[in-house]
């Protein structure tokens, strides 16, 4: 990270990066929003068939000073989005809409115990760990979060 780049520019930056290509070629599309970027909200939209919208989202809480030089761990959350709203934050009572994070969704609705617990934020101090902690989530939003927005994936019953 250069001097000139606010630790949610080089956030982007590293997004784009790691996980970047995978969602392109799935669809989705960072959108435009430097407002909700400097505040560490980072949205990729996909429309799909039949008028429904998924999103991702990555919230990033920074305690940067100069590249993780503090002694508290960035980390980020990712929240899946399903709706019939163009915006995820719009109310919706279409029966398929859903909020789920990549977290609960793997852990508790598919039962696999990949990550600590079902709430769970990745941490990172340094710019490795960052990709590092990138790439797991992207992986598990790869394998069960883009199916399940499209609705080819569901979590077992019962």
């Amino acid at each position: 990270m250069n001097q000139s780049q606010s630790p949610q520019e080089y956030f982007r930056l590293i997004l784009l990066t790691v996980i970047g290509q995978a969602l392109h070629a799935a669809g989705y599309e960072l959108q435009d929003r430097p407002v909700q970027w400097a505040g560490g909200l980072f949205r990729f939209a996909k429309r799909f068939d039949g008028g429904l919208y998924g999103f991702i989202e990555f919230q990033l809480l920074s305690y940067i000073d100069t590249l993780w030089a503090s002694g508290n761990p960035s980390r980020f959350h990712v929240t899946f989005v399903r709706s019939d709203q163009p915006t995820p934050d719009a109310p919706s009572r279409h029966p398929r809409f859903a909020r789920r994070s990549l977290s609960a969704l793997v852990v508790e609705d598919f039962g696999v115990a990949i990550l600590p617990d079902a709430d769970h934020w990745w941490e990172f101090r340094t710019t490795q760990q960052l990709g590092s902690a990138l790439a797991e989530a992207g992986h598990l939003i790869v394998g069960y979060g883009l199916p399940w927005l499209a609705g080819d994936l569901a979590p077992p019953s019962g």
